[in-house]
């Protein structure tokens, strides 16, 4: 195939290690992605790669909006460091899930165990301090509940693990979260709610099971296009009948319209949108699990590095 780079490896005095990974030149992005592959955190914006943790146990890592930084997750533990793997810091004991940072890096949303019982969305100052009560709003002002250190649920398959990953994402405004659960919890069996953060309001924008929902499944891993004017999910559906149902797949919300598609292929997840027209997945490639680059009009696709969970840093 033209283009491949055999694999090379060159450790930096710095303890970066630096990796030629057999990827296509041509596939190129203009940003760096971070992404994760056997538990451990990579950077790379073409051919060449930097792992920036060791020792695996490193998830969801999120770039704050100057791009200088990473928000991650060490099992149950958020974290950060700088954009080069430099300045490891724990910001805090609770257990906590999929970070996501304010507009103007001030803050860190993260998922945790609410008053009510269901993931509740906390936020922290970026550079570490008391998390504060975001969502459900009934839980403002009240102590943190107890929690016990947490297992980090990835055993079973694909949707197994996916169906409790309580990521969120924080709006380009500012003005609003996504995350799985919220008040809705009390009507469907599983749901993914938007809420305001000035107002502690939600809106119920996908949900499986109860109320007069036949279907059963999940949405999980919300991510906002740069502009605010797409947010998109990780999906799985058991319909009614089998003709209903669909595997692990991606929707992309309009939620000036509240219309929705599958954008993708089966077995698709964890999107980060490049820009309008292009997006970085998670989807299945050479029987194992690659971040794949993707025209969101076309359909088109490209393999970029083995792993998961990408993450674009912001263009300034």
């Amino acid at each position: 195939m033209q283009g491949m780079k055999t694999i090379t490896t060159i450790l930096t005095a710095t303890g970066v290690v630096l990796t030629a990974h057999p990827v296509m030149a041509q596939q190129a992005t203009t940003s760096d992605i971070a992404y994760v592959r056997n538990g451990d955190i990579y950077v790379s914006k073409g051919p060449a790669e930097k792992r920036l943790t060791t020792g695996g146990g490193h998830f969801r890592p999120r770039w704050s909006p100057d791009g200088r930084r990473i928000a991650y997750l060490t099992g149950t533990q958020l974290w950060t460091m700088n954009a080069d793997g430099t300045g490891a810091k724990r910001l805090a004991t609770r257990p906590a899930a999929g970070p996501s940072w304010s507009p103007d890096g001030k803050w860190i949303a993260f998922a945790s165990l609410s008053c009510t019982g269901g993931p509740g969305v906390y936020r922290i100052p970026a550079t570490g301090g008391s998390p504060v009560v975001l969502f459900p709003s009934e839980c403002r002002g009240q102590d943190l509940p107890a929690v016990s250190p947490a297992d980090d649920r990835r055993a079973g398959n694909l949707a197994d693990r996916l169906r409790t990953d309580d990521a969120v994402a924080w709006s380009p405004d500012g003005t609003r979260i996504a995350f799985r659960g919220g008040e809705c919890d009390s009507i469907y069996d599983a749901c993914l709610s938007v809420g305001t953060v000035a107002t502690g309001s939600e809106k119920t924008v996908a949900a499986y099971g109860g109320g007069s929902l036949q279907t059963q499944g999940f949405a999980v891993v919300p991510s906002w296009r740069g502009d605010g004017a797409r947010l998109a999910w990780t999906a799985y559906q058991q319909g009614e009948t089998t003709a209903d149902n669909q595997p692990v797949h991606l929707v992309e919300y309009n939620p000036a319209t509240g219309t929705k598609r599958t954008i993708g292929a089966a077995l698709d997840r964890e999107l980060a949108y490049l820009d309008a027209n292009r997006a970085a997945i998670t989807g299945q490639y050479r029987g194992g699990s690659w971040v794949m680059l993707i025209g969101l009009a076309d359909g088109s696709r490209q393999p970029f590095h083995e792993g998961s969970q990408p993450s674009v840093r912001p263009v300034r």
